[in-house]
């Protein structure tokens, strides 16, 4: 019987009815959250990702500022842009795309936002408070819509033997460290393999729950798949295809259709992982924004 589809848009729509519901509780005690995305250049692929992220907060009910930039912008005016926006009270969550041009230093922009404005969950803080299990911490965006993505279709990852292919700092290793923590979507045994582990096959076939994140297409096939595992692709490649219109076809990092077969849950590339991208953005930043409120509450009792 072929694995059930796990549903991303549906659960990532799921997931912004919730936070109106919380944004509009926010906005009773006149706080409404901010979110500030800030784009340098003109590249498409970049401008229509950070459109996707605005409509989203504007459906959700989170205030919204655009800053667009020069290409050429010099790296002291992003940085003076990045401090103007952890001055600003009604700013909750910074965003900075990513790539930015070979003038600026990427590294030094995310180490100067404010860890408690860190949407994206990339400051140094917050790896390190994920890494020592902390749970009210900003998780990357990728990895913790993947916990969504488990936790709502009941495949709820504790005490199950879960294997990450991947190591990178956006999607494996913080998606390990957000297994290993204690509670909720956690609680799981992890082990991490990358692109030299030996015998790769080895290690996947043990994992109750395999999620795959290494950026090469077609990486995992039926055979290294546990009978009945649940599947979790986050691979999002562009191939070739000189048969369709565009010319090309997005494909995950699993072999989808050989997959399926075997396992008993998977999500498919496009509408799995993707969509739970940007809702967790919006979560962050209604986490960001409560957060502050918390703190307003402590300073007025």
């Amino acid at each position: 019987m072929p694995a059930q589809l796990i549903d991303g848009r549906e659960i990532a729509a799921t997931i912004r009815e919730e936070l109106r519901v919380r944004v509009a509780q926010l906005a009773a005690h006149g706080l409404v959250p901010g979110l500030a995305t800030v784009l340098v250049g003109a590249d498409p692929a970049s401008q229509l990702y950070v459109g996707m992220k605005n409509r989203a907060a504007a459906e959700a009910g989170i205030h919204s500022r655009q800053i667009t930039l020069p290409h050429d912008t010099p790296e002291d005016e992003l940085l003076a842009v990045v401090e103007q926006l952890n001055a600003d009270p009604d700013i909750h969550g910074i965003l900075v795309q990513l790539p930015l041009p070979p003038q600026i230093d990427e590294q030094k922009v995310l180490l100067s936002i404010d860890p408690s404005k860190d949407v994206d969950g990339f400051h140094p803080v917050n790896v390190g408070r994920l890494a020592t299990g902390a749970t009210d911490v900003l998780a990357p965006c990728t990895p913790w819509g993947v916990i969504q993505l488990l936790l709502r279709t009941g495949n709820d990852p504790a005490g199950k033997h879960v294997v990450v292919v991947g190591r990178s700092n956006i999607v494996g290793r913080p998606m390990a460290s957000l297994l290993l923590r204690r509670g909720a979507g956690g609680d799981a045994t992890v082990t991490v393999a990358h692109s030299r582990t030996p015998d790769l096959g080895a290690i996947t076939r043990q994992a109750d729950i395999l999620i795959v994140a290494i950026g090469r297409p077609d990486t995992i096939t039926a055979d290294m798949v546990q009978p009945g595992a649940v599947v979790i692709d986050v691979g999002t490649n562009r191939v070739e295809a000189p048969e369709t219109e565009r010319g090309y076809r997005v494909t995950g990092d699993v072999s989808f259709d050989e997959v399926r077969e075997v396992a008993s849950w998977i999500t498919p590339v496009p509408g799995g992982v993707g969509p739970m991208t940007i809702a967790m953005l919006l979560s962050n930043t209604v986490q960001a924004a409560e957060a502050l409120h918390g703190e307003r509450s402590e300073r007025s009792s």
